[in-house]
């Protein structure tokens, strides 16, 4: 998603929304170049805005990083919690698959439009990252970013989310997989790694086609989700 540039520079504008679009512009362009590729210069020169000003508001340029991830990434980590901890979805998710399994055996039968519907786990954690990044696509591969300095604060606190989101993953593709009766963690560690993969070659083909909102590119998934386990599956 390409932020305009704001040419008129900072007259008249508030201090807030101008900050505001300076965070736009530099998770864009860390997203998109990396920590290494991306300089003050070429935020400023986005915004409308002088480098001293840039400096004047968000420091040095490991600071404006920071202050591109944080609320990210603490977006990112709560909407995957909350997905992940959603119980009633997951009870009536259950009853979807049951009511999916029943209609495989018994197709000639008209579904049941009382049954409750609601979506996966998976399909769940996908929406809330989605949500999380609309607006801000990019902020994905910022928190993903390797080339930022490894001894550096930046780079510690990205490594601590990505942490916790890989906890999260870990446990959701171990539950995913016992309620298939899998108990084996190497394929657990495999899927989580594949489950990374996928959500951040999502996100990437999102990032290319801007008019997909976050509903619809979860309705997407639902399909090629669907379409996956029907190839896939037994």
């Amino acid at each position: 998603m390409t932020t305009p540039s704001a040419r008129a520079g900072t007259k008249g504008v508030p201090r807030a929304r101008r900050e505001q679009q300076i965070l736009a512009a530099a998770t864009e362009e860390f997203g998109r170049n990396g920590y290494e590729g991306t300089s003050l210069a070429a935020v400023a020169a986005r915004v409308g805005v002088t480098k001293t000003l840039l400096h004047q508001y968000f420091g040095a340029k490991h600071d404006l990083y920071l202050a591109c991830l944080v609320p990210a990434a603490d977006r990112i980590l709560s909407a995957i919690r909350a997905a992940m901890h959603d119980t009633a979805g997951h009870d009536t998710a259950r009853e979807d698959t049951t009511r999916e399994d029943a209609a495989r055996e018994s197709p000639s039968e008209e579904a049941d439009p009382s049954w409750p519907v609601a979506p996966s786990t998976p399909l769940r954690v996908m929406h809330g990252v989605f949500t999380a990044l609309e607006g801000r696509r990019e902020a994905w591969f910022v928190l993903y970013d390797t080339s930022v300095p490894a001894d550096s604060e930046a780079a510690r606190r990205a490594r601590r989310y990505r942490a916790a989101i890989d906890e999260c993953a870990a446990v959701g593709t171990a539950d995913v997989l016992l309620a298939a009766e899998s108990f084996d963690a190497l394929d657990a560690d495999a899927l989580s790694h594949a489950w990374r993969g996928l959500a951040t070659a999502l996100i990437r083909w999102w990032i290319n086609h801007p008019d997909e909102s976050a509903d619809a590119m979860t309705e997407r998934c639902a399909r090629l989700f669907t379409a996956a386990r029907d190839v896939l599956g037994p």
